[in-house]
């Protein structure tokens, strides 16, 4: 099963977030949304990198409560790992683990098209799973 047929039944929304944004706003925006983690991107288009709630609190940890007036971008996590649309899941899903992170943007040619949240892999997951029993019990009850 490939990263595409998540977005399909989620959509491509994407909620995304400048890098001058204070961690603050970051928050409200993360509790209104009720997403743990935000694509900083100057255009909305582009990811320039990913703003997280473990990002928040591992500044708040060495900074302390300065943190909330800080900008996006001197906290956010630079280096964005990504996926595409064809990738497959457990891809993904091995990368997730692997770099211990919950959110990767999607992208092709170097635009947002989407994001996923291991949330989303492993609903993903147990729906093909459950769609295996029942095809195998389906199966053995034809015989």
């Amino acid at each position: 099963m490939r990263i595409s047929h998540i977005l399909h039944g989620k959509g491509d929304d994407v909620a995304t977030i400048t890098g001058d944004v204070s961690i603050s706003d970051v928050l409200s925006f993360l509790a209104f949304r009720g997403v743990g983690a935000l694509v900083v991107s100057a255009d909305g288009v582009h990811p320039d990198g990913i703003i997280s709630e473990r990002d928040i609190v591992r500044s708040l940890h060495v900074r302390g409560a300065s943190v909330l007036t800080c900008a996006v971008a001197d906290v956010m996590t630079s280096l964005v790992q990504t996926c595409s649309p064809e990738d497959s899941i457990d891809a993904v899903m091995g990368v997730m683990t692997d770099r211990r992170i919950r959110h990767v943007p999607v992208v092709v040619q170097g635009e947002l098209v989407g994001i996923v949240s291991i949330g989303d892999i492993v609903k993903a997951r147990i729906d093909d799973l459950e769609r295996t029993r029942l095809e195998l019990v389906e199966y053995i009850g034809a015989r």
